[in-house]
């Protein structure tokens, strides 16, 4: 987590050196990498000062800041942040969690990103451990209700469209009953107002307001898209997928990226549910490979011939791999070490790629 935070007066100051201290303590320095920042005439510090000197507008600091931190924290007035970082504002999804502590430290305010950025969770724990009064206005957390965008971030899941995750959100808020399925196994009870789909027209009937409504609502745990359970449907998409990826020598990312995104169409799989790459060792250094793991955000995962070939399972052979590398198949073995033994897309192959996907063993909780 990559922070940034600022202060303009010599209490905020030791405010500011306070947090920087809790999270240093809370987090661990492998897990956060924080930055502060002073401006103002009495917080010029020494050239050891942990606080940095800012020269240029708030409002120009804050822009590069957020184009760059997860989690911003200003210490001082609300207004100053909401004026600071307002042009900058673009999207819940990607925008940075925005946090305001007064300088007394009396309130932590959750101001922006409180569920997907995490800002509420942060000022949660920081007012614990700070004394303060936590300040949280987001709908579903005042009122005890299951927020899905905080439940998809907390479970690495994408959300699939907002106008829906709101429409959720809402219906909750409003007693309304909202659908759900999945063909993962469950663990838990569902949320207050979320019902299987099995159940959710014997939910909607029991509320007479309800009755004549047509429209159902729900959201659906799945990396593909290939039915819809509900009239509005909210995909949840959770890294369930694992490629396996052969190729030959000199292979652009392009070519790569083309066999995936046309293999996921045809199959009707989320491209956001792969969760991993995994090929033989003699390409762990192949720039097509790492160029397309590393847009995607993507670990990849290389095995020996040997360790290829103990795979267990009934695998595409080729005599030319063999006679190559030693072992009949990549892709598919690959996929398998890396993935379990699920194979939902057998060898795929195109312009000197070979393609397959597992699809991991996974648990929805709640």
């Amino acid at each position: 987590m990559k922070l940034a935070g600022i202060c303009f007066t010599t209490e905020g100051k030791k405010i500011a050196l306070d947090v920087r201290r809790i999270l240093d303590d809370f987090y661990n320095s492998d897990k956060v990498e924080q930055q502060w920042y002073g401006k103002g005439k009495y917080l010029e510090g020494a050239e050891d000062s942990p606080i940095l000197d800012v020269k240029e507008p708030v409002q120009e600091w804050a822009g590069a800041r957020f184009q760059e931190c997860d989690v911003m924290i200003f210490i001082g007035a609300a207004g100053i942040a909401v004026r600071s970082i307002a042009p900058f504002v673009r999207d819940k999804r990607t925008d940075p969690a925005v946090l305001v502590i007064d300088e007394k430290g009396k309130f932590c305010i959750s101001l922006l990103s409180g569920h997907i950025g995490g800002a509420n969770t942060l000022v949660t724990e920081l007012s614990e451990r700070m004394g303060s009064t936590p300040v949280i206005t987001t709908a579903t957390d005042v009122s005890h209700r299951f927020a899905v965008d905080v439940y998809a971030t907390e479970n690495n899941m994408i959300i699939s469209n907002m106008t829906y995750a709101k429409e959720v959100s809402a219906a909750l808020l409003a007693g309304e009953p909202v659908g759900f399925y999945t063909h993962f196994p469950v663990e838990g009870d569902l949320p207050e107002g979320v019902f299987w789909s099995d159940k959710l027209e014997e939910a909607r009937l029991a509320r007479a307001e309800n009755e004549a409504e047509g429209t159902s609502l729900g959201i659906y745990i799945s990396p593909s898209y290939n039915r819809a359970y509900f009239d509005h449907t909210l995909w949840l998409i959770p890294k369930c997928l694992v490629l396996g990826i052969g190729c030959k020598k000199g292979t652009s990312a392009a070519v790569i990226e083309k066999l995936v995104a046309d293999t996921l169409r045809e199959y009707s799989l989320y491209p956001e549910a792969i969760a991993a790459v995994a090929s033989v060792d003699l390409k762990k250094d192949e720039p097509g490979l790492l160029r397309f793991c590393d847009t995607h955000f993507l670990p990849f995962y290389t095995y020996t011939a040997d360790e290829l070939a103990k795979a267990e399972g009934d695998y595409t052979a080729s005599g030319f791999v063999q006679q190559i590398l030693g072992v009949d198949n990549v892709c598919e073995r690959a996929a398998v070490l890396a993935g379990g033994n699920n194979l939902v897309i057998r060898k795929t192959s195109r312009d000197g790629v070979t393609l397959a996907a597992v699809l991991t063993k996974s648990t929805i909780r709640f």
